[in-house]
């Protein structure tokens, strides 16, 4: 199933840049003429684009990450949690969401300039790469908050006092601590750099609303042109893959012979730096803006937006008004696309849960056979791969004749949609829950058993409640992340079906900009509001042992 899911669909995909004939694609048996292709005119800008923005944006937020991290762990800021929080916040906000946000509030006749604020040359400098920067980079703050974070909590005070006892000042204390976690910041610049290369929410968004072409939307126009070139879109799908090779290549490079082993028994743990008056304010309106950029002005955009009658339209008053909300909740065309996404992200999480278990407990077991270190490898490079590689794949291996032949019927319809769905969750889904899988020991099923329960029961009973609190964690995860999916619903959804994330889409490029961000708020509602229920569910119902597993005492 895992193959039928994850390795056939990408590899027959891949393979069809060089064997066009095999797939009836084309009449060379081996050619590289999609990459001749590929690599002219607007689809070579759309790589020399996406190349140029992911350098910027992994060093951009890298330094904003690490600056984060060193503040958070390493000061005495006030509301820490707080901060913390929003880095996570940050983290889940679906990369097309906060395009958008920000594109209702400054795009001619949005909410600013119904307010009367004069921002063109801002307009002017956001609409293209600069606005493509800033809002990837604050999509990878949190990536790189949380790789530096991590390797900074385990690195002592031991070796600033160093610096500081032979006359070095905080500049040359920072240089030291920057060069001890080069591990950790060449992983920021990649997951960065990676995430950013291959995102298709602001691509489909700003980008393409900017005419400033990258590599995830020319695969995308490849794909959904007439006829559809599928071994040109291969083709940037390969390169799409070697650009995130590159940055790995540059981390080996720059970490080759040297050692950073910091962790030994004489660590000594930080201390936080006092921070005076000026600089905690300073500080705090950092964050302030950081947070705003990425959370607060999408937020605002969207339901200023939402809220107001008739935006986009140069004709009739633009008053207040809560008729963009009825229409949602009483509207076929904005309700059901919200219902359905909603069910399918039901069953996908749940779905994506069960097989995450199972594959977790694979990759778990001891004295692990090549099997399992073929599948761990293979879900690790899944988690590298665009979603719309995913989404292309698909598309054309269950749309060949041959799988029509055998009775594969699945082009255009909910299950492939699923599947879809179920292939870009499902890897960092067991990778989510491989390490609390992997703490369960087999003899509580063997005990189980040994006092007559069954297999299934045996589990429920003694393994489950283990496990809940990750598989919970794993689910409302996995139901938000694909409520709100974007580049596999963009192009598996099936005719007349849309999900909510291809229904505000159309609703935007029909100009109904109260009707589409009245659909955003919506679906963001609903999200939050499943996550808390689930979680306050798990609180009031979950057997008390359930819930007190894994609390520390007072």
């Amino acid at each position: 199933m895992i193959v039928a899911i994850l390795v056939l669909p990408i590899l027959l995909f891949l393979l069809v840049a060089f064997s066009p004939r095999l797939f009836d694609q084309g009449p060379q048996w081996f050619t590289l003429e999609s990459f001749d292709e590929a690599l002219t005119g607007p689809l070579l800008q759309g790589l020399v684009n996406s190349l140029l923005v992911g350098v910027t944006t992994a060093v951009v937020a890298t330094a904003v990450g690490f600056g984060v991290a060193w503040v958070l762990l390493r000061t005495d800021i006030r509301a820490r949690p707080v901060w913390t929080a929003t880095m996570f916040a940050l983290l889940l906000a679906p990369s097309y969401l906060v395009a958008l946000g920000w594109e209702r509030l400054i795009e001619p006749a949005g909410v600013l300039d119904l307010l009367g604020v004069g921002i063109d040359g801002f307009r002017h400098l956001f609409y293209g790469p600069v606005g493509v920067v800033v809002v990837l980079a604050v999509k990878g703050v949190p990536f790189a908050y949380l790789a530096i974070s991590s390797a900074l909590r385990g690195l002592g005070e031991e070796f600033e006092s160093a610096i500081r006892v032979h006359g070095g000042g905080p500049v040359a204390a920072l240089r030291v601590v920057v060069a001890l976690l080069s591990p950790a910041v060449w992983s920021a610049l990649a997951i960065v750099f990676a995430e950013s290369v291959s995102d298709f929410g602001v691509a489909a968004t700003l980008a393409s609303d900017a005419h400033f072409p990258v590599a995830t939307f020319t695969l995308y126009n490849a794909v959904n042109s007439f006829p559809i070139r599928f071994p040109v879109a291969a083709a940037v799908g390969w390169l799409l893959m070697g650009l995130a090779g590159l940055v790995l290549l540059a981390q080996s490079w720059a970490l080759r012979g040297r050692s950073y082993r910091v962790l030994g028994g004489r660590i000594r743990p930080a201390r936080r730096h006092h921070l005076s008056l000026p600089a905690h304010v300073s500080t705090l309106a950092a964050l302030l803006c950081l947070v705003a950029a990425g959370l607060g002005v999408p937020a605002l955009g969207a339901v200023s937006a939402s809220l107001i009658d008739g935006l986009g339209s140069l004709i009739g008053g633009h008053g207040l008004t809560l008729a963009n909300y009825q229409r949602v909740f009483s509207g076929p065309a904005l309700r059901e696309p919200l219902l359905y996404s909603a069910e399918l992200a039901a069953i996908s999480a749940t779905a994506c849960a069960v097989l995450g278990i199972a594959v977790a407990r694979i990759l778990s077991r001891s004295g692990s056979r090549l099997s399992s270190r073929l599948l761990d490898l293979l879900l690790l490079t899944a988690v590298a791969l665009p979603g719309i590689v995913f989404a292309a794949g698909y598309i054309f291996t269950y749309n060949l004749p041959l799988t029509n032949a055998l009775g594969i019927h699945l082009y255009g319809t909910t299950t492939l949609l699923v599947m879809g769905y179920l292939a870009t969750a499902l890897p960092s889904t067991s990778r989510i829950l491989l390490g609390s899988v992997g703490q369960v020991q087999e003899s509580l099923r063997e005990a189980g058993r040994v006092h007559g329960a069954g297999p299934m029961r045996s589990w429920f009973r003694t393994v489950l409640p283990l496990l809940a609190r990750p598989v919970l964690a794993a689910l409302v995860l996995t139901f938000a992340g694909t409520l709100l999916e974007l580049p596999v619903s963009q192009l598996l959804y099936p005719p007349d079906h849309p999900p909510i994330a291809v229904g505000i889409t159309k609703a935007l490029a029909n100009y109904d900009y109260g009707g589409g961000t009245a659909m955003e708020v919506t679906a963001v509602v609903l999200a939050l509001v499943v996550v808390a229920v689930a979680w306050g569910g798990f609180h009031l119902l979950a057997p008390a042992g359930w819930r007190h597993l894994g609390r520390t005492r007072d």
